[in-house]
Protein backbone atom coordinates (compact mmCIF):
# COMPACT_ATOMS: atom_id res chain seq x y z
CA UNK A 1 0.00 0.00 0.00
CA UNK A 2 1.53 3.49 -0.73
CA UNK A 3 2.64 5.36 2.03
CA UNK A 4 0.24 8.50 1.32
CA UNK A 5 -2.53 5.96 1.56
CA UNK A 6 -1.51 4.79 5.20
CA UNK A 7 -1.35 8.23 6.30
CA UNK A 8 -4.98 9.40 4.92
CA UNK A 9 -6.49 5.71 6.61
CA UNK A 10 -4.66 6.67 9.92
CA UNK A 11 -5.96 10.44 10.19
CA UNK A 12 -9.59 9.39 11.96
CA UNK A 13 -7.99 7.61 14.32
CA UNK A 14 -5.71 10.01 14.84
CA UNK A 15 -8.63 12.73 14.31
CA UNK A 16 -10.67 10.79 17.49
CA UNK A 17 -7.99 10.54 19.76
CA UNK A 18 -7.33 14.30 19.75
CA UNK A 19 -11.49 14.89 20.03
CA UNK A 20 -11.50 12.65 22.99
CA UNK A 21 -8.37 15.05 24.39
CA UNK A 22 -10.29 18.09 23.50
CA UNK A 23 -13.21 16.71 25.25
CA UNK A 24 -11.33 16.57 28.57
CA UNK A 25 -9.89 19.63 28.35
CA UNK A 26 -12.36 21.79 27.27
CA UNK A 27 -14.50 20.72 30.20
CA UNK A 28 -13.11 21.68 33.43
CA UNK A 29 -15.51 19.08 35.61
CA UNK A 30 -14.64 16.28 33.77
CA UNK A 31 -10.50 17.91 33.74
CA UNK A 32 -11.15 17.89 37.90
CA UNK A 33 -12.06 14.37 38.11
CA UNK A 34 -9.76 13.12 36.35
CA UNK A 35 -7.31 14.74 37.85
CA UNK A 36 -8.83 13.68 40.91
CA UNK A 37 -8.19 10.33 40.04
CA UNK A 38 -4.57 10.26 38.70
CA UNK A 39 -3.89 11.85 41.95
CA UNK A 40 -5.47 9.69 44.39
CA UNK A 41 -4.01 6.22 42.22
CA UNK A 42 -0.49 8.18 42.68
CA UNK A 43 -0.90 8.85 46.22
CA UNK A 44 -2.25 5.42 47.04
CA UNK A 45 0.84 3.28 45.66
CA UNK A 46 2.89 5.71 47.42
CA UNK A 47 1.14 5.55 50.77
CA UNK A 48 -0.39 1.80 51.13
CA UNK A 49 2.58 -0.15 51.17
CA UNK A 50 3.71 1.67 54.42
CA UNK A 51 0.60 0.34 56.48
CA UNK A 52 2.19 -3.33 55.73
CA UNK A 53 5.51 -2.04 57.37
CA UNK A 54 6.67 -2.48 61.17
CA UNK A 55 8.38 0.89 61.11
CA UNK A 56 9.13 3.24 58.51
CA UNK A 57 11.67 4.70 60.50
CA UNK A 58 14.87 3.40 61.33
CA UNK A 59 15.30 3.73 64.82
CA UNK A 60 18.69 5.50 65.94
CA UNK A 61 20.95 5.68 69.06
CA UNK A 62 21.28 8.84 70.43
CA UNK A 63 17.75 10.24 69.67
CA UNK A 64 15.64 11.60 72.58
CA UNK A 65 12.38 14.05 72.93
CA UNK A 66 13.41 17.71 73.68
CA UNK A 67 14.35 18.98 76.75
CA UNK A 68 11.54 21.50 77.77
CA UNK A 69 13.39 24.63 77.19
CA UNK A 70 14.46 23.42 73.91
CA UNK A 71 10.71 22.54 72.90
CA UNK A 72 10.12 26.33 73.89
CA UNK A 73 12.74 27.24 71.66
CA UNK A 74 11.59 25.45 68.98
CA UNK A 75 7.73 26.96 69.78
CA UNK A 76 9.87 30.20 69.00
CA UNK A 77 11.24 29.38 65.76
CA UNK A 78 8.50 28.26 64.44
CA UNK A 79 5.99 31.93 65.85
CA UNK A 80 9.00 33.84 64.51
CA UNK A 81 8.81 31.79 61.04
CA UNK A 82 11.99 30.74 60.86
CA UNK A 83 11.96 27.73 58.56
CA UNK A 84 10.36 30.04 55.76
CA UNK A 85 14.43 31.13 55.14
CA UNK A 86 15.83 28.04 56.90
CA UNK A 87 15.10 24.36 56.04
CA UNK A 88 16.45 21.35 58.16
CA UNK A 89 16.98 18.58 55.52
CA UNK A 90 20.24 18.05 54.30
CA UNK A 91 20.47 15.71 50.96
CA UNK A 92 22.64 12.83 50.21
CA UNK A 93 24.71 14.73 47.87
CA UNK A 94 28.07 15.96 47.77
CA UNK A 95 27.64 19.31 47.42
CA UNK A 96 25.22 19.47 50.58
CA UNK A 97 27.15 17.42 52.49
CA UNK A 98 30.23 18.67 51.81
CA UNK A 99 28.66 22.19 53.50
CA UNK A 100 26.81 20.86 56.04
CA UNK A 101 27.35 17.86 57.21
CA UNK A 102 25.94 13.91 57.09
CA UNK A 103 22.67 13.56 55.34
CA UNK A 104 19.66 14.28 57.08
CA UNK A 105 18.19 10.69 58.79
CA UNK A 106 14.43 10.02 59.15
CA UNK A 107 14.69 9.53 62.98
CA UNK A 108 15.95 12.97 63.98
CA UNK A 109 13.01 14.64 63.11
CA UNK A 110 10.80 11.94 64.80
CA UNK A 111 9.70 14.11 67.37
CA UNK A 112 8.81 16.99 64.92
CA UNK A 113 5.33 18.23 65.11
CA UNK A 114 5.27 20.01 62.43
CA UNK A 115 9.00 19.25 60.72
CA UNK A 116 11.30 21.17 59.94
CA UNK A 117 12.53 20.01 56.48
CA UNK A 118 11.63 22.08 53.39
CA UNK A 119 14.06 23.20 50.22
CA UNK A 120 13.87 27.37 50.68
CA UNK A 121 17.24 28.57 51.55
CA UNK A 122 17.25 32.28 51.79
CA UNK A 123 19.58 31.47 54.96
CA UNK A 124 21.52 28.05 55.45
CA UNK A 125 20.08 24.70 56.25
CA UNK A 126 20.10 24.26 60.23
CA UNK A 127 19.90 21.05 60.50
CA UNK A 128 23.36 20.31 61.70
CA UNK A 129 23.94 24.26 63.03
CA UNK A 130 24.34 22.77 67.18
CA UNK A 131 27.81 23.09 67.93
CA UNK A 132 28.92 24.93 65.33
CA UNK A 133 28.89 28.52 66.76
CA UNK A 134 28.91 29.84 69.85
CA UNK A 135 25.99 31.39 72.06
CA UNK A 136 27.59 34.46 72.19
CA UNK A 137 27.57 34.42 68.50
CA UNK A 138 23.60 33.12 68.26
CA UNK A 139 23.03 35.96 70.92
CA UNK A 140 25.08 38.62 68.37
CA UNK A 141 23.66 37.53 65.06
CA UNK A 142 19.83 37.21 66.78
CA UNK A 143 20.55 41.06 67.96
CA UNK A 144 22.06 42.38 64.78
CA UNK A 145 22.37 39.98 61.80
CA UNK A 146 24.27 42.09 59.88
CA UNK A 147 26.88 43.07 61.96
CA UNK A 148 27.93 39.39 62.11
CA UNK A 149 27.01 38.47 58.47
CA UNK A 150 27.31 41.46 56.24
CA UNK A 151 25.50 40.36 53.22
CA UNK A 152 22.68 38.85 55.62
CA UNK A 153 19.05 39.86 54.69
CA UNK A 154 17.71 38.54 57.78
CA UNK A 155 15.82 40.75 60.18
CA UNK A 156 16.59 41.42 63.71
CA UNK A 157 15.51 39.73 66.46
CA UNK A 158 16.90 41.46 69.59
CA UNK A 159 13.91 41.62 71.53
CA UNK A 160 14.06 38.04 72.32
CA UNK A 161 17.00 38.78 74.58
CA UNK A 162 14.80 41.26 76.18
CA UNK A 163 11.42 38.91 76.24
CA UNK A 164 11.38 36.91 79.51
CA UNK A 165 9.55 33.13 79.63
CA UNK A 166 8.66 31.23 82.55
CA UNK A 167 7.34 28.12 81.29
CA UNK A 168 4.11 27.98 83.18
CA UNK A 169 2.42 26.13 80.37
CA UNK A 170 5.66 24.04 79.32
CA UNK A 171 3.80 20.98 80.74
CA UNK A 172 0.94 21.54 78.54
CA UNK A 173 2.57 21.64 75.17
CA UNK A 174 4.57 19.00 76.09
CA UNK A 175 1.70 16.65 77.11
CA UNK A 176 -0.10 18.01 73.92
CA UNK A 177 3.45 16.51 72.00
CA UNK A 178 2.62 12.98 73.86
CA UNK A 179 -0.74 12.93 72.16
CA UNK A 180 0.64 12.60 68.89
CA UNK A 181 2.93 10.34 69.46
CA UNK A 182 6.42 11.95 71.51
CA UNK A 183 7.78 9.72 74.42
CA UNK A 184 7.76 11.82 77.31
CA UNK A 185 7.40 9.95 80.43
CA UNK A 186 5.32 10.66 83.77
CA UNK A 187 8.39 11.80 85.41
CA UNK A 188 9.50 14.20 82.10
CA UNK A 189 6.24 16.00 82.58
CA UNK A 190 5.35 15.85 86.61
CA UNK A 191 9.16 17.90 86.25
CA UNK A 192 9.06 19.77 83.39
CA UNK A 193 9.12 23.58 84.94
CA UNK A 194 11.82 22.34 87.31
CA UNK A 195 13.34 21.23 84.11
CA UNK A 196 12.96 24.06 81.97
CA UNK A 197 14.39 26.51 84.37
CA UNK A 198 17.71 24.36 85.53
CA UNK A 199 18.65 23.91 81.95
CA UNK A 200 19.16 27.79 81.57
CA UNK A 201 20.55 28.29 84.87
CA UNK A 202 23.79 25.89 85.38
CA UNK A 203 24.22 27.08 89.09
CA UNK A 204 20.95 24.81 89.91
CA UNK A 205 20.31 21.30 91.32
CA UNK A 206 20.22 19.97 86.99
CA UNK A 207 21.22 16.34 87.96
CA UNK A 208 17.61 15.12 87.47
CA UNK A 209 17.62 16.88 84.32
CA UNK A 210 20.21 15.12 83.20
CA UNK A 211 18.76 11.56 83.82
CA UNK A 212 15.88 12.56 82.44
CA UNK A 213 17.19 13.52 78.86
CA UNK A 214 20.77 11.80 78.88
CA UNK A 215 23.92 13.47 80.27
CA UNK A 216 25.91 13.55 77.30
CA UNK A 217 23.29 14.95 74.94
CA UNK A 218 21.69 18.27 76.61
CA UNK A 219 23.32 22.01 77.12
CA UNK A 220 23.20 23.28 80.74
CA UNK A 221 24.40 26.86 80.52
CA UNK A 222 23.04 30.25 80.93
CA UNK A 223 22.74 30.80 77.07
CA UNK A 224 22.13 34.58 76.24
CA UNK A 225 24.42 35.78 79.47
CA UNK A 226 22.10 37.44 81.09
CA UNK A 227 19.90 36.82 84.60
CA UNK A 228 16.40 35.13 84.18
CA UNK A 229 15.49 32.72 80.93
CA UNK A 230 14.54 34.87 77.69
CA UNK A 231 12.92 33.70 74.66
CA UNK A 232 16.88 34.15 73.49
CA UNK A 233 17.71 31.48 75.73
CA UNK A 234 15.22 29.09 74.61
CA UNK A 235 16.02 29.63 70.78
CA UNK A 236 19.30 29.45 71.27
CA UNK A 237 19.08 25.97 73.21
CA UNK A 238 17.24 24.88 70.88
CA UNK A 239 19.17 25.40 68.17
CA UNK A 240 22.62 24.32 70.12
CA UNK A 241 21.14 21.11 69.80
CA UNK A 242 20.16 20.67 66.06
CA UNK A 243 21.74 17.87 64.36
CA UNK A 244 23.95 16.85 67.90
CA UNK A 245 22.00 13.83 69.17
CA UNK A 246 23.69 11.16 66.55
CA UNK A 247 27.18 10.03 66.54
CA UNK A 248 27.80 10.23 62.75
CA UNK A 249 31.28 8.79 63.54
CA UNK A 250 29.74 5.42 64.68
CA UNK A 251 26.26 5.29 62.36
CA UNK A 252 25.74 2.50 60.15
CA UNK A 253 22.99 2.94 57.94
CA UNK A 254 20.32 0.04 58.31
CA UNK A 255 20.94 -1.40 54.55
CA UNK A 256 17.86 -3.99 55.21
CA UNK A 257 15.76 -0.66 55.19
Amino acid sequence: MPASATAIGDRPKKKSILDKHKILETNATLLLIFSFLVVTVGGIVQIAPLFYLENTIEEVEGMRPYTPLELAGREIYIREGCYVCHSQMIRPMRDEVERYGHYSLAAESMYDHPFQWGSKRTGPDLARVGGRYSDEWHVDHLRDPQAVVPESIMPKYGYLERTTVDGRYIEDVMTTHSFVGVPYTEEQLANAQADFRAQADPDSDYDGLLERYGEDSVNVRNFDGQSGISEADALIAYLQMLGTLVDFSTFTPDASR
